[in-house]
C-alpha cells in the first residue's frame, strides 16, 4: 500500500499538472476563437470563388489553357499536408495522417514527393523512408496570406518543373471546436471545375473579357485561396482539438486528485486508528 508521502507527491503532480492543461486549454480557446473568426471570414469568398471559376469553366468548355490545367502521364505524385508544430492536440494529427498512409498506400515511394506543413507529419513521415522534399513552417498565430502564398510558389515550381505530375492536399476542415474532418483533394492537375454543383442551376453568363482569358488569369489566384483555406482550417482544427484535449486533461486530473485525497484521507485515518489501538493496547498492558 503506497505511503501517505507517496500520495501527497502524487497529489502534488497531479495539481501541478492540472495548472498547466488548464493554462494550456485558455491559451487554446483564446486562438481558437481568433481562428475560428478567420475561417468564418474567409468561407464565403472561397465559396464565391468556386462559383466564378465553375462558370468560367463552363463558359470556355475547355479553351483555356494554362500550365495548372495540364493533363500529363503521372510519374511522380506530391502530397501537400497540414499537420501542427506541436503536440498535445488530441486526434488532431493522427487522423490526417492515417488519411495520409492510407492514400499513400496507393503509390510507389520512390515516386512519391511529400510537402509538409507543420514539424509533426515531417517527423512521422521522414521516420518511414518516405521523401519528405520540404517542411514549411508556419507561425499558427498569425498565419497570414502570405504563407500561404510561399506554399503556392514551392507547389506550382515543383509542378512547372514537372518535379510532381499531379498533387493531393490533405488538411483538416473545421467544424466545431469538438468535431473536425480529414479532408483529402486532388489540388493539380485543376480539372474539377465544370464537375461544381453550381453548374446544375440554368443561367447564363457574359464574360468581358473572355471566358478562357479570365480563366488564365484568375487561376493562379484560384489555387492561393485554395491552400489559404486549408492553411485556415487546419489551424482552427488544431486549436480546437488542443482546447478539447486539454479540457479534458484537466478533469481527468482533477478526477486524480480527488480520488488521491479520498485515498490520503483513509490512510490518515487507518493511522490514527492504529495509533489509538496501540495507546490503548500498550495501557492494557500497564493494568495487568
Amino acid at each position: 500500500m503506497a505511503t501517505m508521502r507517496h500520495i501527497r507527491s502524487r497529489i502534488k503532480v497531479a495539481k501541478n499538472i492540472e495548472q498547466i492543461t488548464k493554462a494550456m486549454k485558455m491559451v487554446a480557446a483564446a486562438r481558437l476563437k481568433r481562428a475560428q473568426d478567420r475561417v468564418q471570414a474567409a468561407r464565403p469568398y472561397a465559396e464565391a470563388m468556386d462559383e466564378i471559376m465553375a462558370r468560367l469553366a463552363k463558359a470556355a468548355a475547355g479553351e483555356a489553357e494554362h500550365p495548372l490545367l495540364e493533363k500529363r502521364d503521372v510519374v511522380n505524385t506530391g502530397i501537400l499536408l497540414f499537420t501542427s508544430d506541436r503536440g498535445l492536440a488530441g486526434s488532431y494529427n493522427y487522423q490526417i495522417i492515417r488519411e495520409v498512409m492510407e492514400l499513400a498506400g496507393d503509390y510507389d515511394k520512390a515516386h512519391l514527393k511529400m510537402y509538409i506543413v507543420g514539424k509533426k507529419g515531417n517527423i512521422y513521415f521522414s521516420r518511414r523512408g518516405y521523401q519528405v522534399v520540404q517542411t514549411i513552417t508556419v507561425n499558427s498565430n498569425v498565419a497570414s496570406l502570405s504563407d500561404a502564398q510561399n506554399i503556392m510558389n514551392i507547389i506550382t515550381q515543383a509542378y512547372a518543373e514537372r518535379e510532381i505530375d499531379e498533387l493531393h492536399i490533405a488538411y483538416t476542415r473545421f467544424v466545431t471546436a469538438m468535431t473536425q474532418h480529414p479532408t483529402i483533394e486532388k489540388l493539380l492537375p485543376i480539372e474539377h471545375l465544370s464537375e461544381s454543383e453550381i453548374l446544375k442551376e440554368e443561367a447564363d453568363f457574359l464574360f468581358e473579357p473572355e471566358a478562357p482569358a479570365l480563366i488564365n488569369e484568375l487561376l493562379p489566384r484560384f489555387m492561393l485561396t485554395q491552400i489559404y483555406q486549408a492553411l485556415l482550417e487546419s489551424l482552427a482544427s488544431e486549436h480546437g482539438s488542443r482546447m478539447t484535449s486539454m479540457s479534458s486533461a484537466t478533469d481527468n486530473a482533477s478526477k486524480m486528485i480527488s480520488g488521491l485525497t479520498l485515498t490520503l484521507n483513509r490512510a490518515r485515518q487507518a493511522a490514527i486508528t492504529k495509533e489509538i489501538s496501540e495507546i490503548v493496547g500498550g495501557a492494557e498492558a500497564l493494568k495487568g
